[in-house]
């Protein structure tokens, strides 16, 4: 029988969300119902809300979420009611050619649930990454629910849904940052600060954060900064090279999702180095680099979607990190707020006040 319950949405571009009534049907084969615990307010979500993504409004927003499975469609037999899961957007199919090549990670046609999520009158809603996890609970395919250890908190444990993990892997999986290897962080936000964690995990001897908000600086070195640029007052690529002997980053991680950031990080990478995007543009930009400059620098210039993560191996991993304290993704957690307080999260996004709030129900 389908329920009633109280959810997120974006009615309309740059309309302020609002809390409504929403109709969750009953699991179909191969779905499950998930009671979300914690959802993180991210910057997709508000890029959906804008009108970033696309234009398929009204909108259920929240991705970044835990919760415990709450019942599931025929033929699902990897998670059960009970299972306390982390919810992920790239449910790998395992036939499409990425997985069968062994690539699951750039899986082509990852599920989502079959069925609409309605709002009271019918109208259907688009679940922001096939999620919308700003409710009190919500229709998943049974593929995006990664089980993991159910003694750490929700609001902790759903921050790998997306940000926490997008940065980290940003770092690990696609810029494969190795043992001494040096590293810039264009942008600290939730994403920019994961890689910095990343970084140091993998053994980076030198991690430089950039962004134009000195609060955000000082929480990249908390994170495990070992140097800081304000890109506000001095040039990025000059003082890049400054602290990598005149050569650049072997690394470059953008986090904005801008070209004059992207542009800072392709001319601020060594020779051969790696430019990772992982911030998210929108669709009307447009990056123009001289096509010599692209032969004659060498390297990789990389795009990192979702960090290049697998959740069944990494959201596991990084959880028994967490717990072993070599890191600590409760430094990630800015506030918990309720479900009506997700516009004034935004505010707040907008301003740099927070690294991350996160709605607890």
């Amino acid at each position: 029988m389908a329920q009633q319950v109280q959810g997120v949405i974006a009615p309309g571009r740059n309309e302020p969300v609002r809390v409504e009534t929403i109709v969750v049907p009953d699991p179909g084969p191969g779905e499950a119902v998930v009671k979300i615990q914690a959802c993180g307010v991210c910057h997709t979500d508000l890029h959906y809300k804008q009108g970033g993504i696309n234009d398929e409004f009204p909108f259920l927003l929240g991705h970044e979420a835990a919760g415990i499975v709450e019942s599931v469609g025929a033929g699902v037999t990897d998670v059960a009611p009970g299972d306390f899961v982390v919810l992920n957007w790239r449910a790998v199919c395992g036939q499409c050619r990425a997985c069968l090549r062994g690539r699951p990670w750039y899986c082509f046609a990852t599920h989502n649930a079959g069925q609409k999520m309605t709002l009271l009158d019918g109208t259907e809603l688009s679940p922001a990454l096939g999620i919308g996890a700003f409710a009190e609970k919500t229709l998943v395919a049974a593929g995006q629910c990664t089980k993991v250890d159910p003694a750490v908190a929700p609001e902790v444990a759903g921050l790998l849904g997306c940000g926490v993990m997008a940065g980290i892997g940003a770092a690990i999986n696609t810029g494969n940052v190795g043992r001494g290897d040096s590293v810039a962080v264009i942008g600290c936000g939730g994403v920019g600060d994961a890689a910095v964690v990343g970084s140091r995990l993998a053994g980076a001897a030198k991690i430089i954060a950039v962004d134009i908000d000195d609060r955000k600086l000082a929480k990249a070195t908390e994170m495990g900064a070992t140097h800081t640029v304000n890109s506000r007052t001095t040039d990025p690529v000059e003082a890049i090279r400054e602290l990598t002997g005149g050569f650049g980053a072997d690394v470059v991680i953008e986090a904005v999702g801008r070209p004059e950031t992207y542009q800072q990080a392709f001319y601020a990478r060594d020779l051969a180095g790696t430019v990772v995007l992982v911030g998210v543009p929108t669709p009307e930009m447009k990056l123009e680099l001289p096509l010599l400059d692209v032969f004659g620098r060498g390297g990789a210039l990389k795009s990192s979607w979702y960090g290049d993560c697998l959740p069944s191996r990494d959201f596991p991993m990084l959880i028994d990190l967490h717990q072993q304290g070599r890191i600590d993704l409760g430094a990630f957690v800015t506030e918990t707020i309720g479900l009506g307080d997700v516009e004034k999260a935004f505010a707040r996004m907008h301003e740099g006040d927070v690294l991350r709030s996160v709605v607890v129900l």
